[in-house]
């Protein structure tokens, strides 16, 4: 596999090419060098583990990284995530969310603490050099934004950093407050490389020619984003009349006609937050040319649920699989070899692209 080169310089840069997308051995290799080394959302621990003494089973992007995860909130009201994989011969510990004081394995009776350290083992009074460290249940790093939950396998970078990021901007905002609506979330199955869906999130170079409707409510002139290391901020600005933020004093964009802040963590999740609430999608992977695309919505104010950047979320969604959908067939002409990128309006993209390469050249 050849390594993979975006220019630093947006001017000069190309971006990556159509082989990327296409090609099997790149899609399996993202795998191990991008997914298990990020982070990913797995929930919101007031929804998944409400009360003390209560495990939740989990499988982290079925399908692609299949790892069983155990979510477990103890006694203390701490939260945090284990292997949900027993220690002896690999059985699934757990199969439904339930109240436990510990953890048992029901295939030979294995017995773990709420924390995951070994507990006792039927018939193994023989065994010598035993119990082991590796006879607990692995740890995963856990870290919040409010109640939100996002889970790394063996990381190569800080997500606190990129929660620090966002709550410039949006701590203000009573996030163990908002409420998740099941009526309003929903999955897509888009046919497209998973990468070239974020390609199109991390522009909104594209508004003004795909998205009529939310081009009506945005000041596409005003449009900008801005790049931090694991993550970038999209902000919308809204056309006058239209929905926005009541901004506190001393905040950063205080005065500002904030219709909406697009928030995007690498590699695959968005964070959009409009006046009504947060709507979260996560991109997953399913195999070279498919998607599924998680919307996740959670309410905190109703009375503004259709106006501004934020509603006719559906309609926009079927709009970008569209487009998304024609690029994926486009790549797949002898003729075309790569892009170049607009220095005004796909910093964003740039920024994504020099991230890929980096993970993919073993994280320079």
């Amino acid at each position: 596999m050849n390594k993979f080169y975006i220019d630093a310089d947006i001017k000069k840069a190309e971006t990556l090419p159509a082989g990327f997308y296409k090609s099997q051995e790149v899609f399996d290799k993202l795998k191990e060098n991008v997914f298990v080394k990020s982070w990913q959302w797995i929930g919101d621990e007031n929804t998944l583990v409400p009360l003390s003494e209560s495990v939740y089973p989990l499988v982290l992007l079925d399908n692609y990284l299949s790892e069983p995860l155990l979510l477990i909130r103890n006694k203390e009201n701490k939260t945090l995530c284990l292997t949900n994989v027993c220690t002896h011969r690999g059985n699934l510990i757990i199969d439904n969310p339930k109240k436990a004081k510990n953890l048992i394995c029901m295939y030979h009776g294995r017995k773990f603490g709420l924390d995951g350290s070994f507990q006792k083992m039927p018939k193994f009074n023989q065994a010598e050099n035993f119990p082991r460290p590796c006879d607990n249940l692995h740890e995963f790093p856990l870290k919040k934004l409010g109640s939100h939950l996002f889970v790394g396998l063996d990381p190569a970078f800080d997500i606190s950093e990129v929660i620090d990021v966002m709550n410039e901007r949006i701590g203000f905002l009573p996030l163990n407050e908002f409420k998740i609506n099941e009526s309003l979330s929903k999955n897509y199955i888009v046919n497209c490389h998973w990468a070239l869906y974020c390609d199109n999130y991390l522009e909104g170079f594209h508004i003004p020619f795909v998205h009529k409707d939310l081009n009506a409510v945005l000041d596409s002139s005003s449009y900008t984003t801005e790049i931090y290391e694991h993550a970038n901020l999209q902000i919308g600005y809204s056309k006058s009349g239209e929905e926005v933020f009541n901004l506190p004093e001393g905040h950063v964009d205080f005065g500002k006609n904030i219709a909406a802040y697009y928030y995007w963590i690498f590699p695959n999740m968005m964070f959009n937050f409009y006046p009504w609430g947060l709507s979260i999608n996560i991109i997953k992977p399913l195999s070279i040319n498919k998607t599924k695309v998680a919307f996740i919505t959670y309410v905190y104010d109703e009375t503004k649920l259709n106006a501004g950047a934020g509603a006719l979320l559906d309609k926009v969604e079927r709009e970008d699989e569209f487009v998304v959908e024609g690029v994926q067939k486009g790549l797949q002409s002898r003729f075309y070899k790569a892009g170049r990128f607009s220095p005004a309006m796909e910093k964003g993209v740039h920024h994504f692209h020099m991230l890929l390469a980096r993970y993919m050249n073993d994280i320079q």
